[in-house]
This record gives structure tokens, C-alpha cells and sequence, in this order.
């Protein structure tokens, strides 16, 4: 890896357009894994993953970019999807969180392209509920920039991979999934199409899972390129599989530093929730 992560301190951001103060990606690996060579007044990793606890986000910038970064861990957090209570559809995360605690949920973020009325683009399932089938079709638009995928999981194993990949190996319904694209990197090369630090600059998000299993969740704090997004997950995160969910509305909730982000009317949402103490 050609830089490491550095871990900042907490998030107060109240709109997705907040830039926080960071530095360069340089120090502590935002992972917990210790550096080759660390100096030794830098955390160690057991200090670097203590610091952890109270927030999975922590922001960082990368190319001169600000980004939040969010991690999920099997061992402690598990996953799921989110489109309505009680037969209303969520429109903001706002609304999530007015019927949800806190306390409970490490995260939330706006989950994938979806229509005018919220309902998602594609595949969706939510508590192993299938509630839109897999587009395999062709059309305009960021989520048929063929490869696109799915963010799909079960019992804490979770994978980003390309639709065809998916269709022609999942045989089990997960879940939870979404479908979304493009994908941002596949088997570890950045999507064919995205050029290096292309002219559409948007806050965007998106997601993609390691080879330790864990998923990357990251929101831009500012207008970032496609490139540049996708740069980060496969040099800083080596992530091989990373799916890009949307942008113009991609935003965050963070209980623990009372980020909740307002914007345009949302679609799905993912919740990464934190496993109960044993």
C-alpha cells in the first residue's frame, strides 16, 4: 500500500456539503493493522482500534479530497436494508431515525439508485425479502454503466459483484441486497469506463468488501470524480470489489457524533447496526 489511513477526530457534521478539517492519508491505518514501520509515537494498533468504539466513521482525505470512511466488522456489527415502517416509505434519513434508536445503529447511508417514489433501481432485499427482482437490462444513466452489481450478504458474510456474477452463482435468496452501478472496481481493476479524475464531480458514496470480509462504506464531504473515488477504494482500501451507490443524495447518519444529513428525497437505505454484547 503506497499511503495508510489516517484516523482523525470524530465527525459534528450536520449536511452531507460539510467539509471537516482532516490530513492528508498518511499516518494510522483507519483498519487497525499495524504500519511496517511505525514511529514509535504513533498509536499502537490495539490504541487505533479502541478508538474505534464509539464511532465505525472516521474522516480522512485522500488526494485533496475530504472523505468519511465507515467500516463494518462482522465480529461486531451486522448489516441490513431499509425502505419503509408501517408501509411509509422512508424519503430521508431524518425519518429513519426518528423510528429507530440510536443506540443500537453504528451507521446509515442511502443504499442505491432508485425512481421518483423511492422505490430502488433493480435488485433489493431487505430481511430476506425480495422486493425488486435484478435488472440485467440495458438503459441510460450511472446504473447501467455495464458492469454495475450487487452489495448482497447473509449471517455476516457479505460480497460486492458484478450482476452477471451474481446471477450466474447466487442461487440462495441473501438477506439483504442492492443493486447499483457502475461498479466502482472489479476483481481488483478499476471499471473500464471511469477515467482517471473525469469532469462530473459530485458527492457521492459507496461500498465495497475486503478480503477480511469487512465492508468500506464512504461518502465524499466534497465534489469528488469517479476516478478518484474508485483510486481510493482499490490503492488505499485494496478492495477488489467496490460498488458505487449513488450521488446528489448520498448521505450519512452517525449517531455517536450526531451526524444526520439532510438533502433530496432518499430511496433505500443500508443500517449498519452494532451486534449486541454477548
Amino acid at each position: 500500500m503506497k499511503t495508510t489511513l489516517v484516523a482523525l477526530a470524530l465527525l459534528a457534521l450536520t449536511a452531507c456539503e460539510a467539509q471537516p478539517e482532516g490530513e492528508p492519508v498518511a499516518r494510522a491505518r483507519i483498519d487497525g493493522k499495524a504500519q511496517d514501520a511505525a514511529p514509535s509515537s504513533e498509536p499502537s494498533p490495539t490504541e487505533t482500534l479502541a478508538s474505534q468504539v464509539e464511532s465505525a466513521c472516521r474522516s480522512i482525505i485522500f488526494e485533496d479530497t475530504p472523505l468519511t470512511h465507515c467500516l463494518a466488522v462482522p465480529g461486531r456489527n451486522t448489516i441490513g436494508m431499509a425502505l419503509a415502517s408501517d408501509g411509509k416509505r422512508f424519503r430521508s434519513l431524518k425519518d429513519f431515525a426518528a423510528v429507530n434508536d440510536g443506540e443500537t445503529i453504528a451507521f446509515a447511508m442511502n443504499a442505491g439508485i432508485f425512481d421518483s417514489d423511492g422505490t430502488p433501481v433493480g435488485y433489493f432485499v431487505e430481511n430476506a425479502e425480495r422486493l425488486q427482482t435484478l435488472d440485467t437490462g440495458t438503459g441510460s444513466g450511472n446504473f447501467y454503466m455495464k458492469p454495475n452489481g450487487v452489495f448482497y450478504g447473509s449471517d455476516g458474510k457479505w460480497m460486492v459483484r458484478e450482476t452477471d456474477w451474481f446471477l450466474a452463482n447466487v442461487t440462495e435468496r441473501p438477506q439483504f441486497g442492492t443493486q447499483s452501478g457502475p461498479m466502482l472496481v472489479v476483481d481488483g481493476k478499476i471499471h473500464p469506463q471511469i477515467v482517471h479524475d473525469g469532469p462530473s464531480r459530485k458527492v457521492r458514496n459507496a461500498v465495497g468488501v475486503d478480503d477480511e470480509g469487512r465492508a468500506h462504506f464512504v461518502i465524499s464531504n466534497a465534489p469528488i470524480s469517479f476516478g478518484k473515488l474508485a483510486r481510493f477504494y482499490r490503492n488505499e482500501l485494496e478492495v477488489k470489489n467496490a460498488l458505487f451507490l449513488d450521488d446528489t443524495v448520498s448521505l450519512l447518519w452517525n449517531p455517536s457524533t450526531g451526524r444526520l444529513d439532510t438533502g433530496a428525497p432518499i430511496g433505500p437505505i443500508v443500517v449498519v447496526s452494532k451486534k449486541a454484547s454477548e
